[in-house]
């Protein structure tokens, strides 16, 4: 599932609980980089769901599903 991750307009609060050794080191990076917690927090989650997104074509990828040719895809689409 692909979104626009960068879309800032469209934001949402959310209470979390996280280890406080998490937390401390958001702190830590937030005042290093002079960044906002929330920046660093979706940051870290947007690249955790690209690595959640190989995961998911790989197991995809394993589980023998059919797959398509490109020519079939375009005669499906009437390309």
């Amino acid at each position: 599932m692909h979104t626009n991750r960068s879309d800032t307009m469209n934001t949402v609060r959310l209470n979390i609980t996280l280890p406080a050794s998490l937390n401390e080191e958001i702190n830590h990076f937030s005042e290093e980089l002079n960044e906002k917690k929330s920046h660093i927090i979706a940051s870290a989650l947007e690249m955790y769901f690209d690595y959640l997104d190989i995961r998911v074509a790989e197991k995809r990828l394993h589980n023998n599903e059919p797959t398509f040719t490109l020519e079939e895809v375009r005669k499906e689409l009437g390309l």
